[in-house]
């Protein structure tokens, strides 16, 4: 029954990321991928349009899973999977959190968490550069294709300005019309 399977696939995701939506990135990519519901180039596009939409990552792209796999039911399975996990954790934790705080064993998890978390992120954004930049697979050409240079130097601009603190609406906004204008242009 797949709107169990979406509800399983989805709290197994929420029950083992910790860091938000972005560590449970490479996670979900394998899941969906490998059930089918999604190819890796819909999961990229899915991810630049959730980064200008409202709402957490996580539950976006469960909705959005759920929504195309199973319709509005299959939203619903997917998304309640996905945050219960945290609700359930969430709950526990602040009732032991204030007693615990000051542990060394709570200190040096919460420590390794976070290397945790950065290191899948880091896995995430490397997972996608491939499909990002290299869609037609690797070769001379490709390196000097009008999509891998439009995307080279939009990415090097956003990089430089998200360092020099721009805010992030401005850098959603300037991505999506150099990627709009792009299109138009060399795509």
């Amino acid at each position: 029954m797949i709107y169990l399977e979406l509800f399983y696939t989805f709290f197994t995701i929420g029950l083992f990321t910790f860091g938000g939506g972005y560590a449970m990135l490479p996670l979900i990519q394998q899941k969906v991928v490998d059930n089918g519901w999604l190819t890796l180039e819909e999961i990229v596009d899915f991810v630049a349009v959730s980064e200008s939409t409202p709402g957490p990552f996580a539950v976006n792209c469960a909705t959005y899973v759920g929504t195309e796999t199973a319709g509005i039911l299959g939203a619903i399975c997917a998304t309640l999977g996905v945050v219960l996990p945290s609700f359930i954790i969430i709950l526990i934790v602040a009732r032991c959190y204030i007693r615990f705080k000051n542990s060394k064993l709570v200190s040096g998890a919460m420590f390794a968490l976070r290397a945790t978390v950065v290191g899948l992120m880091a896995g995430a954004v490397f997972g996608m550069l491939p499909t990002v930049f290299l869609s037609a697979g690797v070769s001379l050409s490709s390196l000097t294709s009008p999509e891998f240079l439009c995307s080279a130097v939009i990415f090097v601009t956003m990089l430089v300005l998200a360092l020099k603190k721009v805010s992030p609406i401005i850098l959603i906004l300037c991505s999506a019309a150099a990627g709009i204008l792009s299109g138009l242009l060399f795509l």
